[in-house]
């Protein structure tokens, strides 16, 4: 395979206040850039996946590239997503 590209996953609850306030942001971003593929994961759903990436807060972002993590982003911090996006793109 050649290069995956970007990623950004979003793992989430429907219980999580902050998750649920980024979820509308997270939606624009993904809209303005098409060339991210933007994935979400229900903590409460996907537990395996939780553990696999030790994923202990929500939201957590993870940033992955060529299936390999690039980075992190932990919280509804907007700014901090959009900057931890540009500087992967």
């Amino acid at each position: 395979m050649g290069e995956e590209g970007q990623v950004v996953v979003d793992f989430t609850a429907s219980w999580c206040g902050p998750c649920r306030f980024i979820a509308p942001i997270l939606a624009d971003i993904a809209k303005k850039t098409p060339h991210v593929i933007f994935l979400k994961v229900d903590v409460d759903e996907l537990k395996a996946v939780v553990e696999e990436w030790a994923v202990e807060a929500m939201p957590t972002f993870l940033f992955l590239k060529d299936r390999e993590l690039k980075d992190k982003v932990v919280g509804a911090r907007k700014e901090e997503l959009l900057a931890t996006i540009a500087k992967h793109a």
